[in-house]
């Protein structure tokens, strides 16, 4: 058995691979509104999206005590994570299974590469993983060699289009199904050329393209929703059955699974299998739920691993204040309910993993100074607070990664910025009745106001003027119309 230390070190490690561009939130933002389609098809999926999880959460009469079962669950596991990582890996091993353990993309990647080549295989199919995306497996194993195929249909769509997922249930959710059957007409081979862009019709497609690869393919990649320390059990949840002939058919099968997906034991499940499917997807309960251990005789994978990912966990866990977000069980909620995602879509967050909760679980990843635009990429409004299953108050962490962003600028300058200095003199002004008293007959500024509004200011103003407005201040302070009124 080969362990893991997960006492924290001086410094966690970082991860790696997360972000797919180094452009800012606000510079990938604006390609993307200026992209009408992209508004509509989001409009139309969100809206539909929302609606239908609406109506399976009213179903159920415990749903709060649901949520607060599930985040005491999660919070649990990660006060006690060592141990529970340590109770999954000898129940693997006892039912027959591998376990490695990788600390950071890299290393995963060269474990998953190295168990591939030991098969003499050059070609794998993958079930949709967001752990798998986080670190560019497909990129890592078409540098080996060999050929990735994603089964997942929404995946595949996001393949075949030389494209990245932009949401963590629906990846293609960015295209409708105009652009689906350009996508498969350009680049599936074996598509029929008068191939309509009926659901139906492309369902069938993505069905006779990949049943060759699931009947001949020796290897396959999977990442886990749950993994039951107890038992050893995985699972994974899934609408297509594409996910069951991955996990029946090859002969090797290999689970790449963050450390943050293991559970303490399989009666967990009743919980969990009751908030994802109706935070994600709006059903009661998904089709396919796949449950593995181990190798067995004559039935499925004769040969079964487990890659235990950290990149970047540790450092989180770290974070008494942001650590929640590693409670995230990749539901969608938070994205389903966001006014910026819905206008802006997952892409213009560089990372894969989009949204409110990318908003918070990337820049603790990598560092805040490696994503420092995301956490500001939130009117915080609090809808996504509200909608997540496990009760994750991704607003506070927001808040709380912001303060980071503000003090890692002020660490790196030997001046203070002017929005701290403008904070700094506020505070002075205001922790002094007479100050503030004095402060407020500053009204003969307000004449700069011209008819009503402020004028464009210069820099560091400008940034605040460029883009809001103030109105016209009243002729006298409020103290003044209170004595005028004699109450003071």
């Amino acid at each position: 058995m080969t362990t893991v230390d997960l006492g924290m070190p001086p410094v966690a490690p970082r991860g790696t691979g997360v972000l797919r561009s180094a452009e800012s939130f606000p510079e990938h933002a604006q390609t993307e509104l200026a992209d009408p389609l992209l508004r509509k098809n989001l409009r139309h999926a969100m809206s539909t999206i929302r609606a239908k999880r609406a109506r399976a959460v009213a179903e159920v009469d415990d749903w709060e005590e649901l949520r607060q079962a599930g985040a005491s669950l999660k919070r649990h596991v990660m006060a006690n994570l060592d141990s529970y990582l340590v109770r999954l890996e000898e129940a693997v091993e006892a039912a027959g299974g591998h376990v490695h353990w990788a600390r950071d993309a890299v290393e995963a990647n060269r474990i998953v590469v190295d168990l591939v080549r030991a098969t003499g295989e050059t070609q794998v199919l993958k079930i949709k993983s967001m752990a798998t995306q986080e670190i560019a497996l497909d990129e890592a194993l078409s540098d080996a060699g060999v050929d990735t195929y994603e089964t997942d249909l929404a995946e595949l769509i996001v393949q075949l289009g030389r494209d990245w997922p932009s949401h963590i249930i629906v990846p293609a959710v960015h295209k409708n199904r105009e652009q689906i059957r350009q996508i498969f007409l350009d680049r599936m081979p074996d598509a029929p050329r008068d191939l309509t862009d009926d659901p139906s019709d492309l369902c069938d497609a993505a069905r006779r393209h990949l049943r060759k690869k699931f009947l001949t393919s020796k290897v396959a990649i999977s990442g886990a929703n749950f993994a039951c320390a107890d038992t050893g059990t995985f699972v994974i949840v899934e609408s297509e059955g594409n996910g069951r002939m991955n996990l029946s058919l090859p002969d090797t099968l290999i689970t790449v699974m963050g450390i943050e997906k293991v559970i303490p034991s399989f009666s967990d499940l009743e919980v969990f299998l009751q908030l994802l499917p109706r935070s994600s997807s709006g059903e009661r309960m998904t089709p396919y739920v796949s449950t593995w251990q181990g190798p067995y005789e004559g039935d499925g994978p004769q040969d079964f691993h487990v890659v235990l990912l950290d990149n970047g966990r540790t450092h989180v866990l770290a974070d008494a204040q942001g650590r929640d977000a590693l409670n995230c069980i990749r539901c969608s909620a938070c994205l389903n309910v966001c006014p910026v995602y819905e206008r802006t879509g997952g892409h213009a967050y560089g990372s894969i993993y989009p949204g409110p909760i990318g908003a918070i679980l990337t820049p603790q990843l990598l560092g805040v100074e490696e994503a420092a635009s995301l956490p500001f990429a939130s009117s915080l409004c609090g809808a996504c607070g509200d909608a997540c299953p496990v009760a994750i108050d991704i607003p506070a962490i927001l808040v709380h990664l912001r303060d980071e962003v503000a003090r890692a600028k002020d660490d790196a300058s030997r001046l203070p910025s002017a929005e701290k200095a403008a904070m700094q003199a506020m505070a002075w002004a205001m922790s002094d009745g007479r100050r503030f008293a004095a402060a407020g007959r500053m009204a003969p500024l307000s004449r700069l106001a011209g008819r009503g509004r402020l004028p464009v200011l210069p820099p560091p103003l400008s940034g605040w003027t460029r883009s809001r407005d103030i109105p016209k201040a009243p002729t006298e302070t409020f103290r003044q119309w209170w004595r005028k009124r004699g109450a003071g």
